[in-house]
């Protein structure tokens, strides 16, 4: 039997992808399990990397029927650079509210993508810097000018760098937690109490990549810590609108901590925000709801509030932004639903 290929010898293969198999893993082959971690892939795709010995567990390349166990690393190495490293400056406007010679501030639409990445190749908010600004500072994963970023689908405020001094000092203020950040989300169900504090490690959800989730019992302290504080701004019904403000900054925060508690964004449906989860069978109530996904088709988030100390000046700078028509207009809808309603609501 030929010997399988050891990655320490292929020194020309570019990693594209990386996970580690988590604790609790069934035994599934290899293709099955990069389907269900690698957005957009298709099963030929996969198993056609695993026939040119581009898939690799522990350092060794497999075949598409090697069972992944708890602990695994797998790798996908093929032989060009990923595409998301491959920047291209595109003009592509910029909603900027505030700039000077360390740092701007910009508005993100919805829609947009912050930084290149599988599936998201152009088109993104980096493509539109590297247009617009030359020689900005890379952060520690190499994105020019970023400190932080917020999910394609949602919209607001983002702070970026314009000199190496900016990045560090931006950054260190939203490792220390010294930074402001408060969003206005749309949730389902009427939340009990009128402000609270969520607090609960977030990691990838073992059985689906594309999604984080709250690590609990024996698996609490795996994950990232994380904090999130919740305030009601109007109960609505059947939806509860309120602003969150982060104590840190986990990938998906808002949208997994408010789904732990049992009030997942409205139309989020990455994690099953898109259904109805509160209300009537009424089929009136349900021609109501998919109107209103229709006039919001992305989860109901808004980073409103920004704000920081000047890495220059040491100024506190407080940015604050509109929420975008498509919330606003949605939240009146279920204003006037659950004033004109007749239901017990």
């Amino acid at each position: 039997m030929q010997a399988q290929d050891n990655l320490d010898e292929n020194d020309d293969l570019y990693e594209h992808h990386s996970f580690t198999a988590t604790r609790g893993q069934e035994p599934l082959r290899v293709d099955k399990f990069l389907m269900n971690f690698i957005e957009n892939a298709t099963r030929n795709k996969v198993q056609q990397a695993a026939k040119d010995g581009n898939i690799y567990v522990n350092g060794v390349a497999v075949k598409q029927n090697y069972k992944v166990k708890a602990g695994d690393e797998v790798k996908v190495l093929l032989a060009y650079p990923p595409y998301e490293n491959l920047l291209t400056p595109e003009d592509i406007p910029l909603d900027i509210v505030y700039e000077d010679d360390s740092l701007l501030v910009v508005n993100k639409p919805a829609g947009m993508v912050v930084h290149p990445g599988h599936g998201n190749y152009s088109g993104t908010l980096i493509n539109a810097l590297i247009y617009h600004f030359d020689n900005l500072p890379n952060n520690s994963s190499d994105r020019p000018g970023l400190v932080h970023r917020i999910d394609k689908d949602t919209s607001g405020l983002l702070v970026i760098a314009k000199t190496e001094s900016a990045m560090a000092y931006l950054a260190n203020q939203f490792f220390h937690k010294t930074s402001k950040r408060e969003y206005v989300a749309l949730v389902w169900g009427n939340m009990d109490d009128d402000e609270g504090r969520i607090e609960g490690n977030i990691g990838r959800n073992p059985k689906n990549r594309l999604q984080n989730l709250v690590h609990t019992g024996d698996e609490a302290e795996q994950g990232k810590p994380a904090v999130t504080h919740y305030k009601v701004i109007e109960r609505l019904g059947y939806v509860t609108l309120i602003s969150c403000q982060l104590e840190t900054g986990r990938t998906h925060q808002i949208r997994v901590h408010l789904k732990h508690i049992g009030h997942t964004l409205f139309n989020d449906e990455r994690y099953g925000g898109d259904k109805i989860l509160k209300g009537t069978t009424f089929t009136k109530y349900k021609q109501f709801v998919d109107n209103c996904f229709k006039i919001l088709p992305r989860q109901a988030l808004h980073a409103k509030t920004l704000a920081f100390e000047h890495p220059v000046t040491k100024e506190w700078m407080e940015f604050d932004s509109e929420v975008p028509a498509d919330i606003s207009d949605c939240v009146e809808r279920w204003r006037n639903y659950a004033k004109n309603s007749k239901e017990n609501i």
